[in-house]
């Protein structure tokens, strides 16, 4: 059994009925695996699906998929964690965004394998990633 933690790219997939990623989520799901977003992955999902042509189907689909998700909130720990690693990763000549860094030390404290096809999150130490939207 495998945990991850969803990027918004990857999240955002997930209302597109027939994506593959979606069925892979799927899948995975009914074999056990756990998929879980951090409250600002929520924030900016909705904010983008909500602004594309198929809005209403969209907001439809997520909150039907929702539930299976879990949803970490994260704490004045992980704030200062996730400032301590912009921190850090500044001084190596990388720049993290603030909700990327909430991403990444969710995703570190809980042991989980974030799912993004963003970059920025290379330079994160000991951070385990798997891109899903590569076919």
């Amino acid at each position: 059994m495998a945990h991850y933690l969803l990027d918004t790219n990857h999240a955002a997939a997930l209302v597109t009925l027939g994506h593959s990623l979606r069925q892979r989520v799927l899948l995975r799901l009914q074999a056990g695996d756990t998929f879980a977003i951090t409250v600002p992955v929520v924030a900016e999902t909705l904010y983008g699906i909500g602004l594309l042509p198929r809005a209403a189907q969209n907001l439809a689909e997520w909150a039907r998929l929702r539930p299976s998700l879990a949803c970490f909130v994260p704490d004045e720990a992980d704030a200062e964690n996730a400032a301590s690693l912009q921190r850090a990763l500044r001084r190596q000549g990388w720049q993290l965004e603030t909700v990327d860094a909430f991403i990444a030390v969710v995703s570190l404290r809980y042991d989980l394998v974030l799912l993004t096809s963003d970059n920025d999150f290379a330079p994160v130490p000991n951070l385990k990633q798997e891109n899903w939207l590569i076919p």
